[in-house]
């Protein structure tokens, strides 16, 4: 048995039968305890933080998945519906117009990061989808459609939640489009 703390989390790492390591927590993020609530199948992954790059790329690196299969939780706003949630890929730009028409909004601003823990209980770079402060709407990318699993934050820098993108639309009870846009690290 292995005992790691993570942004003062402890986290008990039990190997299996079969050799798989089961994360069993002694204290749950609010998003881990709603996945079990709901009886939803995950694994926690936990990495190294480095503060100065809590980028998508940096974490689907650290826990070993494609950069497309790790998605990143934007916090926005309407001008219709107040504060909706946004989740792209690591390597998308969030499409401002496709979240507003999806979203029944005409325009949506990506909200200052001074407002994303009063709104979430999150921080950068430790903000989920699943287990904020209010069930706010959220919208996913239709490209979560294309993977058997991916990654989301637990709650935590440091932690990520593997799982099923169907469990993530339902535990989320998300909507569906076309609201991202692959960045273009190129620019000349």
């Amino acid at each position: 048995m292995v005992l790691t703390t993570i942004d003062s989390l402890l986290v008990q790492k039990v190997s299996t039968a079969s050799g798989k390591v089961n994360q069993n927590m002694t204290h749950k993020t609010n998003a881990a305890r709603i996945l079990d609530q709901s009886k939803i199948s995950y694994e926690l992954k936990d990495y190294i933080v480095d503060e100065s790059d809590l980028s998508a790329v940096a974490v689907a690196h650290k826990v070993g998945l494609p950069i497309e299969q790790v998605y990143k939780t934007l916090v926005a706003r309407g001008d219709k519906t107040g504060v909706i949630i946004a989740c792209i890929q690591g390597n998308h730009e969030l499409h401002l117009k496709g979240l507003a028409t999806l979203s029944g909004n005409k325009k949506v601003e990506v909200v200052p990061l001074k407002e994303v823990q009063p709104l979430t209980g999150y921080i950068r770079g430790g903000v989920s989808p699943i287990g904020m402060k209010k069930n706010y709407p959220t919208f996913i990318d239709l490209t979560i459609k294309n993977h058997a699993q991916i990654a989301v934050s637990a709650g935590l820098r440091g932690l990520q939640l593997f799982l099923s993108p169907i469990d993530l639309i339902s535990v989320t009870k998300a909507h569906l489009g076309g609201i991202s846009i692959e960045q273009n690290l190129f620019t000349l």
